[in-house]
């Protein structure tokens, strides 16, 4: 999903001219950094990953990698992701590459032991990529493209019914794991669900707001709003019934809505 949000930044920021190389460029160090997220995020929780049945057969709780070997491929990743985007593509997807990077290892990655808030929090860097997309092709100029942050907060606002419906899910599991979520203790069901009710509406205008700005058409605002509207009344029944099912439907309606919300956006550029 990052290197697919990534390329619609880079899409959608692109003129007449498409220039692919520069696309290749910008997904294969975006790709470097996301692998080497990945690698020390597991690192970093290899021990409460072991003590959950959903993460328990990951590569390195389960003994299949080192971590030694996880800490040297995530570091070498991140020097090469870094480095190949300020050289192929330019300096600042470089820099919001780097900071995406860190504020998902060092800041989020260590708060979801200490606050509830960490997913909130966590939210931002996993809304940066479209973002670098954009800069790909626009430069220093682009970071401040209201059409740019328009695709930063459809991501942001989508990520947080979806990861709440996941803590829902697997309360059990990331308590017993030592993990602060929203979906822990007596209020927990209310928080989760009142939250995941409350992102999914600023959602809506967010999902919408790529038609405000003039970078997609009325058949994009259609269907975006239709789109959304059915994402919040799940996220209603799912702050209403707080129940797996309720709870699984969000989840995998999140998975759908992205991928559907993107492609509209494709179908209508080309009509």
């Amino acid at each position: 999903m990052v290197l697919i949000t990534t390329a619609m930044g880079f899409y959608l920021a692109s003129p007449g001219n498409f220039n692919w190389m520069l696309l290749i460029n910008t997904l294969l160090g975006t790709g470097l950094l996301a692998s080497a997220a990945a690698a020390l995020n597991q690192y970093a929780e290899r021990e409460y990953d072991a003590r959950m049945p959903r993460t328990a057969k990951r590569p390195i709780p389960s003994g299949e990698i080192s971590s030694r070997k996880a800490v040297i491929f995530g570091g070498v990743a991140a020097i090469l992701g870094i480095i190949y985007l300020a050289h192929a593509v330019n300096f600042i997807t470089s820099l919001i590459g780097a900071i995406t990077l860190i504020s998902y290892i060092d800041v989020y990655t260590p708060l979801k032991r200490v606050t509830s808030l960490n997913t909130l929090i966590g939210a931002i860097p996993g809304a940066l990529p479209p973002l670098m997309g954009w800069t790909a092709v626009t430069g220093n100029q682009g970071v401040l493209a209201p059409e740019a942050w328009s695709l930063v907060a459809i991501l942001f606002f989508w990520q947080l019914p979806h990861f709440l419906a996941i803590a829902w899910i697997y309360r059990d599991d990331y308590s017993n794991a030592g993990f602060e979520m929203i979906s822990k203790g007596e209020k927990g069901a209310v928080n989760t669900g009142q939250s995941a009710l409350l992102y999914c509406l600023a959602l809506v205008p967010s999902a919408i707001s790529p038609y405000l700005l003039g970078i997609s058409g009325s058949l994009y605002l259609f269907g975006a709003f239709l789109l959304s509207v059915y994402f919040l009344l799940l996220s209603f029944r799912f702050s209403k019934e707080m129940t797996l099912e309720s709870a699984r439907s969000l989840f995998y309606y999140s998975l759908l809505y992205l991928p559907l919300l993107l492609g509209l956006m494709i179908w209508d550029r080309t009509i």
